[in-house]
Order: C-alpha cells, then structure tokens, then sequence
C-alpha cells in the first residue's frame, strides 16, 4: 500500500472498523432476528441451511465506513442494501430469477422485489457517481461503474465464498490509491467482507441481495 504512513494508518484502522461493526451488526441480528430466524434461513447449493444475516451486516458496516469519508457513497450503499434486503424477504417465495423474468414480469404491470432491487441500486449508483463527479460524462460513466459492479457482485453470489472474494479483489486497487478518500472507501468493502468470509466459505452465511 502506497502514501505517507499516517494515511496508510487510516486506511487499515477504517479496515478493521468495518469489520468489527460487521460482526457486531450480524451477531446482533442472530440474536434478535426481524420476523423470527425461519425468515432469515435459506438452503445453498449444497441443500445446507444457512443465515442471510451477514448481508446487511456488511452493508451497513461498508455504508458506514465509505460514508465518514464520501456521504453520497455512504448513502449510495445503505439504499442498496436495503434493497437487497426487500429482495431477501419479500422475494423468498418468489421462483423468478434473473433481470429478464423481472422485467418480464413488470412489462405486465407486476412490480417484483428482484425489480425493486434492479432499479433501486441502479438509481442509488447513479445519484452517486452524480455526486462524486463534475463532468457530467464522468458523472454518468462513475454511475454505470458503481451500479455495475453492484449487480455483479450480486449475481457471483452462487458459491460460497465467491461474493465476498469478489468485493476483495475490486477493493484491492482502491487500496493501493495516494487519494486517501479513496483507500479508506475500499478499506471499508473490504473490512466488511473480510469479516465474513470464513463462515461464507464455511457455509453459514450467505451474503444474499442485501451483501
């Protein structure tokens, strides 16, 4: 990691802060699940039982920690994540998967949880990369890449692991930047993310559409 000592100080400490508000934030939901814990259970892959607490555990710690230093990155993470959360919850039941049964279905007049989520992180990107940019060009490009990558953490969620290791690995540049607004923002996505990694891969957790 590149910059002056005091800066890489910050940027390891915002690390550690989000991934010790991560672990807070999820024992507390384990404890006192909304809803009761059946809400919060789902079968992975493998037919084994695990919790969708790590999800917004991780958005709220990433939300956190990317907002003491850029607000509209901050916020831009909290409406995702609580529209990953929606998708969790209200779409469980639902067997659509994917964008196109999504935007299949509101064609037909029919507003689906997965399309709540689609529109809402789009637009959450979108007002962030407006407001982390000047040139309008720049703003909309910014937008596309945030709401990008969203989405496509979202859909490498199929394994355990793969999510989280996701986050890892686009953090990891941002990381190794002088801009010490930008090294503390990826510190914490990938704080987070490190936090819950081991019991990912473990098969307890699952971050699901709020992570």
């Amino acid at each position: 990691m590149t910059g002056s000592p005091p800066h890489r100080t910050l940027t390891a400490l915002t690390a550690v802060a989000a991934g010790a508000v991560t672990r807070l934030a999820a024992a507390a939901l384990r404890a006192r699940p909304p809803g009761g814990p059946a809400l919060w259970e789902r079968r992975n892959h493998a037919g084994r039982t695990v919790t969708l607490h790590a999800g917004p555990a991780v958005a709220l710690a990433a939300a956190v920690g990317a907002g003491a230093v850029r607000p509209a990155a901050g916020a831009a993470v909290l409406v995702a994540g609580a529209c990953g959360v929606y998708d969790d919850i209200a779409g469980a039941r639902d067997p659509r998967r994917g964008f196109r049964a999504h935007l299949g279905a509101l064609r037909h007049g029919e507003v689906t949880s997965g399309a709540v989520k689609l529109f809402g992180i789009s637009a959450a990107g979108l007002a962030a990369g407006a407001a982390l940019r000047d040139r309008p060009l720049d703003r909309l490009l910014a937008g596309i890449v945030i709401a990008g990558t969203a989405h496509a953490v979202n859909l490498v969620d199929v394994r355990p692991g793969r999510a989280a290791a996701a986050v890892l690995a686009l953090a990891a540049p941002g990381l190794a930047r002088r801009d010490p607004a930008t090294a503390r923002t990826a510190a914490a996505a990938a704080g987070a993310a490190a936090a819950v990694l081991p019991d990912d891969l473990g098969e307890r957790v699952m971050l699901g559409d709020a992570g």
